[in-house]
């Protein structure tokens, strides 16, 4: 995988870059969020477990229920958490990082310990697990590793068959079901979900949730217009409404269509170079776990913008205001990934990630 040159000033606090200078997204700057996921991967407490008790024999410590994806504070966490160490060890292979990041995951991904969380998922009352967003990123992982040409990659990707057949068979089972979607900023938006769902079943060939996928957005989504960006957003959005549906729509609707489609949406998009449409956050305070949500909306505002533009004709002119919000919200997101407080450094770094390797652009 080639090595991405992409803007990201104020990337590295001890760095300073002038403004006419264009930072390398380099293994040196890759290393510090490689070391925010090491950081948590293993760290068990503190946890939010979202857990549901059958009976007494169902009281155990996070290690114990799901021993591969117990830290970084939540499950959902953990998995992105891994998923950000394959993502840097497919992008950076000779990087100093990459010794201690093959340790942790061949410590987590154990065929024993997939086994079990395959198991607990599937048991009594938690049909609704992590639905979707962290059986999305789940399967993230798992395209992930499947792309990577490597043999511990393999091995891994192996010993996640349990977990990921059952993570498919829930998401198979629910989309059908989801009768209205899920307009929320966080966890239970539905578009972000079908986005990496979507993703994940064209990378590795899954015919049948592509189709599933595919089909939900456009029942969901298609007929809508005038998307209300200006009430986004809501203090705890680290997701964008409006733009997760737009992310979503460019991976299901031909070019052309995408864009006329566009036009009735979000018809606040100018056509001039302008970022004032859409302005950065800023959280109150990153200390606070829900709050500091918002340093993540700059993040995922950013991915969102450029994939937008990614799929619009090279001669509409949106597509100039498109890149102008992502750059600012590039800029303002990732300065906030300092690791200063656990709160936002355990999740953080993988948004930057997926923002900086482009990964919901191409592979």
């Amino acid at each position: 995988m080639k090595k991405f040159v992409l803007s990201v000033l104020s990337f590295l606090p001890a760095v300073a870059f002038s403004a006419e200078e264009a930072p390398t997204f380099n293994a040196a700057a890759a290393e510090r969020f490689e070391k925010l996921a090491l950081a948590c991967v293993g760290k068990e407490y503190p946890n939010k477990i979202s857990h549901v008790l059958n009976s007494d024999a169902d009281v155990a410590p996070p290690r114990k229920l799901t021993p591969a994806f117990y830290g970084c504070y939540d499950w959902h966490s953990s998995v992105h958490g891994h998923w950000l160490l394959v993502r840097l060890l497919r992008t950076f292979p000779d990087a100093s990082f990459t010794a201690a990041a093959r340790d942790a995951l061949r410590k987590s991904l154990t065929a024993e310990n997939l086994k079990q969380e395959a198991a607990y998922i599937r048991g009594e009352g938690r049909a609704t697990f992590e639905r979707p967003y962290g059986l999305a990123w789940l399967l993230q992982l798992c395209a992930e590793l499947r792309e990577w040409d490597d043999d511990q990659a393999r091995e891994m990707s192996t010993n996640l068959r349990p977990l990921e057949d059952a993570a498919v068979e829930r998401l198979k089972t629910w989309l059908p079901k989801l009768s209205h979607p899920v307009r929320i900023g966080e966890h239970d938006q539905t578009a972000f979900g079908l986005g990496l769902i979507l993703d994940y079943a064209r990378s590795t060939k899954n015919d049948s949730l592509a189709r599933l996928a595919a089909d939900s957005a456009r029942k969901f989504f298609f007929s809508d217009k005038n998307c209300p960006l200006d009430y986004e957003p809501s203090g705890e959005d680290f997701l964008s409404p409006c733009l997760a549906e737009a992310d979503v729509m460019r991976r299901v609707l031909p070019p052309y269509e995408f864009g006329r489609w566009l036009k009735f949406f979000l018809p606040q998009i100018p056509t001039r170079p302008d970022s004032t449409w859409l302005r950065v956050v800023v959280s109150p305070d990153p200390s606070d776990p829900k709050l500091a949500h918002l340093d993540g909306l700059n993040l995922s505002r950013a991915w969102m913008l450029e994939g937008i533009a990614s799929v619009l004709l090279p001669s509409d002119s949106r597509r100039n205001a498109l890149s102008a919000a992502a750059d600012e919200h590039r800029r303002a997101g990732l300065a906030a990934v300092t690791g200063a407080h656990y709160e936002g450094g355990h999740w953080l770094g993988s948004f930057a990630v997926y923002l900086t390797t482009r990964r919901g652009i191409q592979k």
